[in-house]
């Protein structure tokens, strides 16, 4: 069998053959390009997804960042809190039940039967019982005291603590808060810590805005889908579907535009927010930046701050019902503003206290109790009674004391030497008594006020004209005005600094006489009255602001020598023009000047500097700056109490008669002021708490035809009769001895234990000392006993 030949032989070339397809003629044909159409649908595609997600990721790493700088930095720019002074009492103060009730009043306490929560106050004719609010003082936190106050008529007795049944060495009541340094922001809050709101007002939030606030990673697809629904059932936007987290990112980093780009990067920032931070951060910020109304022209923001706006008390203290009003008022705060629109903020309220029986956050009846009860907001509703006269002279100090390390974004606490009793009762003195003094003197007719400490030179309240809350020209500070006979003591202090040639009871001469200037003018000084009255005491003088004793008397001591006592009692030197009119007051002061002199010579010649800034401290409670009170020994110690005596003599038979009616029992000092033609009427009153300067003029200068003892006289008046003066004792110095005097037949006094001069009877009515002391007289304490 032969084999089949397979391959061709190497020598014998192939031949190849190729088979032709035939044509599919029943199939139709694809249309030419298709594959390439989806292969480039395919590729576009594939490429903007890629730049999508290229896109996404470089915007998240952006928000990222931007959420990390924020919230990582200081999240919200903080105005500087202002507080008064804190008041301390120990047992042993000169403090009555009605001034520490006073105190307590001002600071919204509520007075109740029986103290059950802390700003809650009981009080009986010699006791007050009270739970003292917490507060983070400068020294560090203290939680609420229940205590009880024990009084009788020297003063504060006894504290005793309720909670550990014994008494205590001292209670602090916290301050009130004044408001915020800066003016004109465009927003403002009171930051406060998660831990510090209360859970129920969480609670209602949470079951209002969002309830699985806990539960999604800051977004909720339930609640937008529950939204969805709700919003196509009616036809309209009726329900939101952002979290709290949302929200809170559109109010820290986005505007309110309403585009879908915006909801986008809402969302996306809320997820990068709740992966980078706890909840209760997240919602101690929420807390802190939502938005709740407007006062006096600013952004109020935080349920802090809403809570001081509409119901003047801190947040802690809220009732239910109220605390659900403000939870009510997130949705739309200008729609349910309760000030304009009350029944709608009403039914919102309810709205919200419903919602928390439902979710048994509250039980049925106390759902009616809350729901029944009325809005309950205050009557003028502000953040606080800021004092601008007083905000200046802070502003002032900060600049001075604190320098660099204030800052005025950063959330500082001010502490101030502010009372809150002297400051409310100065303003209503001014507003009551300037419209009346007006009738007189004319509308133009103005005030100022500056009330000091008499030891410490705290200043305790300033008012800087008669529209007390406006922030214009403040002429406590700034009006210098022609202090009249304001001047006089620091004549006759410098003279009782000479005890070899001066005493109270020295004559002086009150008859007419002339001075012949340098230019040849002559001035013939006259008393107000245009009587002139012989011989005078040196005390009556002072009592009853004699000019012409006065000018003699000045020039016996010299222009160069008076000058001195003023610039010792803290008057720039400058201030002083050195002619003989300077004796009655011709130079011009600010009220802030004349208190600083005052304070002075009425603290037995200490002199302490005026101040309002007593600390400073940061958000983490580091002190920044502390004041260290101190007092200079700058004019002679028995001179100035000798002066301050004659002062007291003012009130009770001199130019100040007018306060001892009603005040006699307070041995006030005191000193009117009258400028030439009545442009100034000024008083200063002294009593054991405070050095007081009032000041009435017209800005255009022209006449008040008001004199010191009709004029500023009437506005202390005014001013005691609610802010309850301390009885002025002032303490014995050294080297003071009391000398005796007899009544003669012949109508006049002598003094015996051998200093045999003769004085004339100046009252009919006087009953006299006859007792004698041995003592060699270097001083005279008391010319008289009435």
């Amino acid at each position: 069998m032969t084999k089949k030949k397979t391959a061709a032989t190497p020598s014998a070339p192939v031949k190849k053959t190729v088979r032709k397809k035939a044509p599919k003629a029943n199939k139709p044909k694809k249309p030419k390009g298709g594959r390439s159409w989806l292969k480039t649908l395919w590729g576009i595609s594939w490429k903007v997804g890629l730049a999508t997600f290229a896109v996404l990721v470089f915007v998240g790493i952006y928000l990222d960042s931007v959420v990390k700088q924020r919230f990582e930095g200081q999240l919200f720019e903080l105005p500087t809190v202002v507080y008064a002074r804190i008041l301390t009492l120990e047992p042993g103060d000169d403090i009555s039940l009605k001034e520490v009730r006073n105190e307590l009043d001002v600071l919204n306490y509520r007075k109740v039967s029986q103290p059950h929560y802390p700003g809650e106050y009981s009080s009986s004719s010699t006791k007050i019982e009270l739970i003292r609010r917490p507060f983070e003082f400068t020294d560090g936190p203290e939680p609420d005291r229940h205590a009880m106050l024990y009084f009788d008529q020297s003063g504060l007795q006894r504290i005793q603590s309720l909670e550990k049944k014994g008494d205590l060495g001292y209670l602090r009541i916290e301050p009130k808060m004044l408001g915020m340094l800066e003016k004109n922001k465009d927003e403002q809050r009171l930051f406060l810590r998660r831990e510090q709101f209360p859970e129920v007002m969480i609670d209602a939030l949470l079951v209002t805005e969002d309830r699985s606030f806990y539960q999604h990673d800051g977004v909720s697809p339930i609640a937008i889908a529950r939204a969805l629904v709700a919003n196509v059932k009616a036809g309209r936007t009726v329900q939101g579907g952002s979290t709290l987290t949302q929200q809170l990112a559109k109010n820290l980093f986005l505007s309110s535009d309403r585009t879908l780009w915006r909801k986008v990067r809402e969302a996306y920032i809320a997820l990068i927010l709740d992966y980078r931070y706890s909840k209760d951060r997240l919602l101690e910020a929420y807390l802190n930046e939502v938005y709740l109304g407007q006062s006096g022209g600013e952004a109020v923001h935080g349920f802090g701050l809403a809570s001081r706006l509409y119901f003047g008390q801190p947040i802690q203290e809220l009732r239910i019902d109220q605390l659900a009003l403000l939870v009510g008022m997130v949705k739309g705060p200008s729609y349910y503003n309760p000030i304009r629109f009350p029944e709608r903020a009403k039914e919102r309220r309810d709205l919200v206290l419903r919602l928390m029986m439902q979710q048994n956050v509250l039980t049925a009846s106390e759902f009616d109790q809350a729901a029944s009860r009325p809005l309950d907001i205050q009557k003028n509703p502000k953040i606080a009674s800021r004092q601008p006269s007083y905000f200046q002279q802070l502003q002032i100090e900060l600049k001075e004391k604190v320098g660099e390390a204030y800052s005025a974004d950063k959330g500082l606490k001010v502490f101030t030497s502010l009372d809150p009793v002297s400051q409310n009762e100065l303003e209503q003195a001014i507003a009551k008594k300037v419209p009346q003094l007006a009738k007189v003197a004319g509308n133009e007719l103005e005030g100022a006020a500056i009330a000091v400490d008499r030891h410490s030179g705290e200043i305790r309240a300033m008012v800087g004209g008669k529209r007390t809350g406006y922030d214009g020209f403040n002429r406590a500070l700034n009006a210098s005005r022609q202090i009249g006979s304001l001047a006089k003591p620091a004549v006759y202090l410098t003279a009782l600094a000479q005890p070899d040639h001066y005493n109270l009871a020295t004559t002086l001469q009150d008859r007419p006489f002339s001075l012949k200037g340098s230019q040849g003018n002559v001035w013939s000084p006259r008393n107000y009255d245009r009587k002139y009255r012989g011989e005078v005491p040196l005390y009556l003088a002072l009592a009853k602001s004699l000019n012409v004793p006065t000018v003699r008397l000045g020039m016996q001591l010299g222009i160069d020598n008076v000058i001195d006592t003023f610039t010792q009692l803290g008057v720039d030197k400058q201030e002083i023009k050195p002619v003989p009119s300077m004796f009655l007051g011709s130079f011009t002061l600010t009220p802030f000047q004349v208190a600083q002199m005052y304070q002075t010579l009425t603290n037995s010649g200490k002199k302490a500097k005026l101040s309002a800034l007593r600390s400073v401290s940061d958000l983490d409670g580091n002190v920044l700056y502390q004041s260290i009170p101190s007092v200079t020994q700058t004019v002679d110690q028995q001179a100035a109490w000798l002066t301050t005596y004659a002062m007291k003599r003012g009130v009770m038979e001199g130019t100040g008669r007018f306060l001892n009616a009603q005040f006699s029992w307070a041995a006030l000092a005191g000193k009117t002021g009258t400028s030439n033609d009545t442009r100034d009427s000024w008083f200063v009153g002294v009593d054991g708490r405070e050095v007081t300067t009032i000041w009435l003029g017209r800005d255009d200068n022209k006449s008040t035809k008001l004199t010191g003892s009709s004029g500023a006289l009437r506005v202390y008046a005014e001013y005691l009769q609610h802010r309850i003066p301390q009885k002025l004792s002032l303490p014995w110095p050294k080297d003071i001895t009391t000398i005796g005097f007899a009544k003669l037949p012949q109508g006049g006094l002598t003094l015996d234990c051998n200093n045999n001069f003769k004085l004339p009877v100046w009252d009919a009515n006087e009953t006299l000392q006859k007792q004698c002391s041995n003592q060699p007289v270097e001083w005279i304490k008391k010319l008289f006993t009435w």
